[in-house]
């Protein structure tokens, strides 16, 4: 049985949409950051860098939120979830991935935890900090706006659904507190996150993860 170790508004919403998508047989097991359970000796055993999620599947055990989503995709190949191996399509999908994962989801890493990028106690650098990743992520949040004036498509790859919409739907959502320019506020990604707020999976994923809105 696939086990999805997970906490809430992470980036383990990402499999989590993707299994829900799938529809296949996989249990939730909470990982209570509020209890650093993600530090435990347990849990370091499955994830030694004590990050969310793993997934664990018999002797598989598996930590990096892209590796996890290719995983699903590679196991449930017609799911239609990734395109064909070995096409154009699937290039530019292992190449988005790789961006939301080292890219975007690297630099909101920064945003929320300026602290780590500065000595202890520098409030004032790590202000500095965040200032520049909010702007940074805004300039990346264009890019993923330009890419629908680019296909005129609904999803993010054009006319088909893939495990790149769980992605880009979770961390778009990690910008819902910005003070300025959140995705939800670009003209294409504001109805695109709304069409994703509407597909069963996605609504199932935040009833799962027991969260209440606003979730854009």
């Amino acid at each position: 049985m696939i086990q999805l170790h997970y906490y809430p508004s992470t980036a383990s919403m990402v499999p989590h949409i993707v299994l829900e998508e799938l529809g296949v047989p996989y249990e939730r097991v909470l990982v209570d950051r509020t209890q650093d359970a993600q530090k435990t000796t347990a849990y370091l055993k499955l994830n030694p860098n004590g990050l969310i999620p793993v997934l664990t599947d018999g002797d598989l055990v598996l930590f990096e939120t892209a590796a996890i989503a290719l995983h699903l995709c590679d196991t449930h190949p017609t799911s239609g979830l990734a395109p064909a191996l070995g096409t154009h399509e699937r290039a530019h999908f292992y190449k988005w991935l790789m961006w939301l994962t080292n890219t975007l989801q690297t630099t909101l890493m920064v945003y929320f935890y300026p602290e780590r990028w500065v000595n202890a106690g520098n409030t004032a650098g790590a202000t500095e900090v965040k200032h520049h990743a909010e702007i940074r992520v805004n300039n990346l949040l264009k890019q993923l706006d330009a890419e629908f004036v680019r296909h005129g498509g609904p999803w993010f790859v054009g006319q088909a659904y893939t495990a790149l919409d769980a992605y880009v739907f979770t961390l778009c959502r990690w910008t819902r507190g910005f003070a300025k320019a959140p995705a939800r506020d670009k003209r294409h990604l504001g109805p695109y996150l709304q069409r994703m707020l509407d597909r069963p999976a996605v609504q199932r994923v935040l009833a799962n993860e027991n969260l209440s809105p606003p979730f854009i």
